[in-house]
């Protein structure tokens, strides 16, 4: 869980989890069109870090690799902190 909270505490990436909650299944270079002031290695970068954290999974086909959101570590994490504080 603390891969997530890393993943998460960059400004960088939540902006990039919210456009593949908008549209799932985006390439690097659907993405990269957002951040005009990032370079490709940049969001690739940000991509990576997310997919190791589980908070992305991606699936090649042919030559593109497409990315989609998974929402099971957030849903982790608001069941186990934010739960409890809600009631």
């Amino acid at each position: 869980m603390a891969d997530v909270f890393k993943a998460l505490s960059d400004p960088h990436r939540r902006p990039i989890l919210d456009l593949l909650r908008e549209k799932d299944g985006q390439s690097l270079s659907d993405l990269e069109a957002h951040f005009p002031g990032m370079t490709r290695f940049g969001v690739m970068k940000h991509l990576k870090v997310l997919e190791e954290s589980l908070l992305i999974v991606s699936r090649k086909d042919g030559r593109f690799k497409y990315h989609y959101l998974n929402p099971l570590p957030i849903q982790e994490i608001a069941n186990r902190w934010i739960s409890s504080f809600a009631a």
